[in-house]
Formats: C-alpha cells, structure tokens, sequence
C-alpha cells in the first residue's frame, strides 16, 4: 500500500479507479431491471425499500437522487479518460489531424447510434436528441478540441457556455398568466411549477423547449412535436459539454506528476466547490438545480459530485492499493459501450428466454413482491457473464 507517492500512468496504461467508477455507474443504470419501485409498492411502510425505490428513480423536478447521476457521472467519465486517451494516441504515432477527425467519426457514431437505440420500437425513425449517447456525441468534438487547448482556455470555455447558457434562458420571457400549461404536458396545478426569475427554467415552457418545438419538426416525425413528457432537451449538450469539461480538468490532475494524495486533494475541493456553487445559485434563486433540463447549476452540483466519488474511489484504490474488490466492476466499466447497447437489445430476450425455459412463475418462488428483484438480479448475472467473456478474451467495444 502506498502513502503519498505519484500515481501517474504511462500511456496505454489504466487507472483502476475510473473503470471502477464507470462499471459502477453501468450498474446503477442496468439495475434498473430490478424495479425496486415495484418492490415498494408491496411494502409501503418499509423505510429500506422506500430509500431503495428513491435512489432508483429520477426526482421529478427539482433536487437529486442517486439514480440522477448516473448521466453525468457516465458523461463526466468521458472527459476523465480524453487526456489518456490522447496520450494514448500519440504515443502510437498518430497525428493530431487524424485524432480530430476520428473525434467527429465517434461523434456522429454517438448520435446515430442513440438515435437507433431509441427508435427499436418506433413505426419509424425516432430522431431524438435528449438522451445520453446523443448528448455526448453533440458535445464531443468541441470538447476534443478542448483537450489540446491549455488548461485556463479550457476553465474560460466552461464559464463562458455555462454563463451564456444560463443568460439565454434568463432573457427568454416567462409565460404570461394565461399560458396553458396543459398543451405541453403540465398541469397548472404541478407542483414544481417555480414563479418569479426560477419560472424561467419551467418545465416545457423555457427557450429549449421552443427551440425543440422548431427544429425537432424539421425531421419526420409519426405526429408533431409538442413537447418532451419528461421536458428532456435537445440543447442540453450546451451544459452537458461543461460537465464533460470537468471531467477534462479531472483527468489531467490525473495524469500530472502531482502526488497522490495531492490529487486526492484537488479532487475533493473541486468536489465541495461544485456542489457548494450548485446549491447556492439554487437557494439565490438565481438558477434551479435541475437535472432533466441540465441547468448550469446542475452542471455544477453533480459534477461536485462526480469529483467526489472519483476523488474517493481513487484514494482507496489507487492511492491505498486496495483494488481486488473492485473485478466485477471493472469488468463492465472496460466495455461501457457493449453493456449500454446490451441493455437495450438483449434485456427482453434474456427475460423471456427465462420464461420460456423455466416456466412463467419461476421467479415468483419467494412471492410477486420478490419477482422482479429475482428476474433482474438473472439479467444483471447474464450480462456480466457475457462481459466477462469478453473480458477473458480481450474483446472490447469502442467507437
């Protein structure tokens, strides 16, 4: 075990702690298949199920549960890991000309390949642009760019785009008393629904979401856009790309020649800064936390958090030396791309293959309220199989 000593990776090598912390964040989003929801509703007066289901569920508007930062921990991640990559690259010879064009190839491979994912069960093509592999395609190139700039060019970057993001939707005007609320999906009476300067971040009813009202009608579509039942936005990538350029910043105290626990350090005041800000804009009334809409004040809040665990994760495991525990995550973290794709393809098939072999109850042995935590913990079994082999065999998907 090691005390205060440089943890610098060479290229081509890995830090433990980011496939660790990437294999945990595929978990929370495969575990899903738990519904531990469902698993509350059959228990409703159980303080651990109730923190269960909570922590498996997006909030509704305003605040945060664990299950929120799955995303932008998964988007942090990639901004962490540019600067070994780049290295990485370099190292093999490659210019930076041929890298800048392999970052726009992955790009747009980003984009199509979430539009595919979320059109598998669409009469057609459902282009869309709010969820996460599309999100971080649209930001990626202009991040790679980043990543050859110095370092207070890339801090400049992040206070322009989350300021001029925050002013353009402070200068978008607030719905008048009789807007109605019920053409895009909120009723009046929602409780979420903020009112003075807060009322410019509403759901539905801010600048992204008229922009999404326009340029999401310019592809075709089975009816027209109106809006997002979960008020997700397109132009969310804006301060979805700060997020990933607090990754950036992270993964180059990584790779300095800082000590060990001097990067530990960094870390954990990046963290409580983050977080700190986040709430305060929040509390000011200046800027809602909101995950849904990616508010810059999110940007800040959960990326504190991304700090923290990271920070955390890496002073156990690669500071301290205690990595065996970490295997089963890092397993899924050094193929995040296959088990994302995995989830959306393969979950149905492996449930049913289930049924159908060994019959419709056979996950009801311990009774209903335990059927879904028996069938999802057998998904969950049969992914981590699958990546183990690959694992084994060195198999791993990259775009």
């Amino acid at each position: 075990m090691t005390n205060d000593t440089p943890v610098t990776p060479l290229p081509g090598q890995r830090l433990t702690s980011l496939d660790t912390y990437r294999g945990f964040v595929m978990f929370l989003m495969v575990a899903e298949v738990l519904h531990l929801a469902r698993v509350y509703k059959f228990f409703p007066d159980s303080a651990f199920w109730r923190f269960l289901a909570y922590h498996q569920t997006h909030v509704e508007w305003v605040g945060c549960s664990l299950h929120d930062l799955i995303q932008p921990s998964f988007t942090f991640m990639v901004g962490v890991a540019l600067p070994f990559s780049i290295a990485s690259r370099a190292a093999k010879g490659q210019s930076q000309a041929f890298m800048t064009l392999h970052a726009l190839w992955r790009a747009l491979v980003l984009v199509l390949l979430g539009i595919f994912l979320r059109s598998l069960h669409a009469e057609q093509t459902y282009f869309t642009f709010e969820d996460t592999l599309t999100q971080i395609g649209l930001g990626y190139w202009f991040l790679f760019l980043l990543g050859f700039r110095p370092v207070r060019d890339q801090y400049l970057a992040l206070g322009v785009l989350l300021f001029g993001y925050w002013l353009a939707f402070a200068l978008y005007p607030v719905p008048g008393p009789d807007f109605n609320y019920e053409a895009v999906g909120v009723p009046k009476d929602w409780p979420h629904l903020a009112s003075g300067f807060a009322a410019h971040w509403n759901k539905n009813s801010n600048l992204a979401a008229a922009f999404d009202q326009w340029f999401l009608n310019l592809f075709p579509r089975e009816k027209p856009f109106v809006y997002n039942g979960g008020g997700y936005l397109t132009l969310s990538f804006i301060p979805t790309l700060g997020t990933m350029i607090l990754g950036l910043l992270a993964g180059q105290v990584l790779r300095s020649g800082r000590s060990g626990m001097a990067k530990v350090q960094w870390l954990a005041a990046a963290g409580a800064l983050g977080l700190l800000s986040g709430l305060i804009f929040h509390w000011l009334g200046l800027c809602p936390v909101v995950k849904r809409i990616w508010t810059p004040s999110w940007t800040l809040f959960s990326g504190g958090w991304c700090f923290l665990i990271l920070g955390g994760l890496y002073l156990v495991i690669d500071v301290w030396g205690y990595k065996r525990w970490t295997f089963p995550l890092v397993v899924i973290g050094m193929n995040s791309i296959a088990i994302y794709c995995m989830s959306w393809l393969m979950e149905d098939f492996i449930l049913d293959s289930f049924r159908i072999h060994m019959g419709p109850n056979a996950f009801k042995i311990f009774g209903e309220a335990y059927e879904t935590l028996l069938s999802g913990t057998a998904v969950i079994a049969v992914f981590w199989l699958i990546l183990f082999w690959m694992y084994k065999r060195k198999l791993f998907l990259k775009i």
